[in-house]
């Protein structure tokens, strides 16, 4: 059996050499691009999750740690004020030096340390490092998901369209499976994280929560569901949209979700695995919450409550299309892939992985939540304003890193992340 120093060790390796891995492929000229101020470019997402375990774990607890570089303190802090100065966000594609040779040997050289410090470790000092080397590894699998995201992004820009991997499905379309909407009774029910294993401090504190009958989509709406939707002129009818949605539909002159144009008539997208037709049984992706919650106006229904997907979601298995499975697109629904012990929620599809499923819900403290003091107390409290909520995951997401209790967060003009739409609906 393996000590508890060895898990830790373990585990903080498996998930240094999966980014590592992410990374296969890409030229020297890939990683420096930064297409627009919400990407990073990769080797900064290198460089920045390193910074995290150098700033919080060797210099908090080595007394004599001095760092090799220490300008890289500025240029790899995100928004931790506490932990000092940052250079600005949307500047990072200008960094050129570091290298990305030299942001790989950065890299390198804290694993060593961190290495070196778990192989002479008491359990006192265990114990702190512990909490933060757990909280580190998963900071780094929510920026493998955006190194995923940001080079999508990056690629997209490319005429050549680019392929990060090839494609791993088959072309061939699939049978939709029709939709449900799967109904819940009343209840009261207790709500967020537990305390058994790891989750952020914005899943607490655990509370009561009074939902009221709901009925939520047995899946994700697809891609031919949503060209139904344009088709219907719905990005030209004013009466599905939030006032601040048809601004900025009117302002960015959308006309079809990030990605997407049309060709001789058909609609087209890009993927990680190159420009192709879209395919009508896959779930709609890169859809801002605007356009989520205009389609469920033009279907006659709405997105759910963030409590409402938790309840749905509380006895599933993590089971999906995740970043391990490298396929890096949603994959249409496979018939019998739920997984539930919950007799009324056996028919829900697709619950975990694929595509963020916006909420209705904006995004704000639990009752009794109170950020932690310092830098780290940064991670999520102070970004509780003017966003909404998403739940369940993307085919960018680690399948040890999310669970029914996950809050992502976004502001609703955001597409670049895989985000699409579950339906939900009143009791008629």
């Amino acid at each position: 059996m393996m000590t508890r120093v060895e898990q830790l060790r373990d585990r903080f390796h498996q998930i240094r050499t999966f980014t590592n891995a992410l990374c296969a492929g890409l030229e020297p000229e890939d990683y420096v691009v930064q297409s627009m101020p919400d990407v990073s470019p990769t080797k900064w997402h290198l460089a920045h999750t390193t910074w995290f375990f150098e700033t919080f774990i060797l210099k908090k607890l080595i007394a004599a740690y001095q760092s090799a570089i220490p300008e890289y303190a500025y240029l790899f802090n995100s928004y931790y004020n506490a932990a000092g100065d940052m250079h600005r966000r949307d500047l990072r594609g200008l960094i050129s030096r570091p290298t990305v040779k030299q942001a790989q040997r950065y890299r390198a050289s804290i694993d060593s340390r961190i290495d070196d410090l778990l192989s002479n470790v008491d359990e006192n000092l265990l114990n702190e490092i512990e909490p933060i080397l757990i909280l580190g590894t998963h900071h780094e699998q929510q920026h493998q998901e955006l190194l995923i995201t940001d080079i999508k992004h990056v690629f997209a820009q490319n005429p050549l369209y680019p392929v990060f991997r090839e494609r791993k499905i088959n072309g061939r379309a699939e049978k939709i499976i029709p939709m449900q909407f799967i109904h819940f009774e009343e209840t009261t029910a207790r709500l967020g994280h537990d305390g058994h294993g790891f989750a952020y401090d914005n899943e607490g504190p655990r509370h009561q929560v009074l939902i009221p009958a709901f009925s939520i989509g047995s899946r994700p709406v697809t891609n031919g569901e949503y060209i139904a939707f344009i088709e219907d002129n719905g990005y030209k009818r004013p009466e599905f949209w939030l006032s601040l949605g048809w601004m900025t539909v009117n302002e960015q002159h959308w006309e079809a979700p990030l990605y997407w144009s049309k060709r001789d008539g058909a609609w087209w997208n890009f993927t990680l695995s190159g420009f192709r037709s879209v395919d009508k049984s896959e779930p709609v992706t890169h859809l801002s919450y605007f356009e989520a919650d205009a389609y469920a106006n033009w279907a006659g229904a709405r997105l759910p409550t963030e409590f409402e997907w938790e309840r749905a979601a509380m006895d599933w298995l993590i089971e999906g299309n995740f970043v391990e499975d490298e396929i890096f697109h949603p994959a249409p629904v496979a018939v019998g892939s739920a997984v539930s012990a919950d007799k009324s929620a056996r028919q829900l599809q697709q619950m975990f992985g694929d595509v963020w499923e916006w909420t209705r819900s904006a995004y704000s403290p639990y009752p009794g939540y109170r950020a932690a003091p310092g830098a780290l107390g940064e991670y999520n409290g102070k970004f509780m304003c003017n966003q909404y909520v998403l739940r369940g995951g993307s085919c960018a997401t680690s399948r040890t890193h999310i669970r029914p209790t996950y809050r992502n967060f976004f502001q609703p003009e955001k597409r670049w992340q895989f985000t699409g739409i579950r339906l939900a609906r009143d009791p008629q």
